[in-house]
């Protein structure tokens, strides 16, 4: 008994580490992947020490310095790297602190859509018939109307702000996590290991918690992964419509509804928080691309 008890962590630990390292080896086959997680790491620590690494604050306005260029081009100073907007505030630290915010909008809505779409998915279908039905048919209203302008007649009856739109914007993803997990949930409720539960007397909330939903995982990290970058497009979608972030908040998308008017006279109030979004939003695509590699065993090579 004791040689069991001794050996059988030993004989797990492999085994771990043999599936930590076949998800690497397909995830790494993908250079794509790998460079954009290797930007989102960096995105990661730039908002972690975002105070430590920005030069200025990003509310302080130097009115002696408005529109100033980036350093580089002729009237440009090295003590604003990347310009100055409108009002004199540093392009770079509103860039850096913009990190901030669209991470933390993508965490909370993909965790809320995540989480409400994982419940009610696996309520649906797990007990099938009317709940199904009912759920389904609420699901499908909401995907009736394209997702931004839903979100924005959300935002207007909540109110203008952060907190409202990630608030909307996870309502309007959750369909997308409740259909994913439905139909996983349908799928693997036939498998042969949920009937021998069910026979051992397994109750429920045990089958639908413990026994199917950690085998309905996988896709549904790959679409977190999408909608996370989704949720930071949205969020800036609705910045720039006025109805995010509100100024003086460096977030990127109401940097861009800031710089409307200054478009062709300073480029850079524009282009920079533009380019933040893309770069931001592709690398986290990328990186969904080798989640769906290495998790999805029909793309896996033999």
């Amino acid at each position: 008994m004791t040689e069991v008890t001794a050996t059988s962590p030993i004989s797990t630990d492999p085994s771990r580490r043999a599936r930590l390292a076949e998800f690497w080896y397909y995830f790494s086959e993908n250079r794509g992947a790998v460079i954009g997680l290797v930007f989102f790491l960096f995105l990661v620590v730039l908002a972690l020490c975002a105070p430590l690494i920005a030069p200025h604050d990003p509310t302080i306005q130097y009115r002696e310095s408005v529109l100033l260029p980036p350093f580089w081009q002729d009237g440009g100073r090295a003590e604003f790297l990347l310009g100055t907007d409108a009002v004199g505030r540093d392009m770079l630290s509103r860039l850096i602190y913009g990190t901030r915010f669209s991470l933390f909008v993508g965490v909370i809505v993909t965790t809320l859509s995540l989480s409400g779409g994982i419940l009610v998915g696996v309520i649906a279908g797990y007990f099938r018939g009317w709940v199904d039905t009912v759920i389904m048919r609420i699901m499908d209203i909401i995907l009736a109307f394209p997702s931004l302008l839903l979100a924005l007649v959300l935002v207007a009856v909540l109110g203008p702000g952060l907190t409202n739109a990630m608030i909307a914007i996870a309502l309007v993803f959750q369909p997308h996590f409740v259909r994913l997990t439905r139909a996983a949930v349908m799928t693997e409720k036939t498998r042969d290991y949920v009937v021998a539960a069910k026979v051992a007397g397994a109750g429920h909330l045990r089958l639908m918690f413990r026994t199917i939903l950690p085998n309905c995982m996988a896709p549904l990290i790959v679409q977190a992964t999408l909608s996370f970058s989704s949720a930071i497009l949205d969020a800036a979608a609705l910045g720039f419509l006025g109805m995010g972030a509100q100024p003086p908040t460096p977030e990127w998308g109401t940097m861009l509804a800031e710089a409307r008017e200054f478009i062709l006279r300073a480029w850079w109030v524009v282009t920079l928080p533009g380019l933040a979004i893309l770069v931001t939003v592709l690398a986290i695509n990328l990186m969904g691309d080798g989640l769906r590699d290495a998790l999805d065993p029909k793309l896996k090579r033999s």
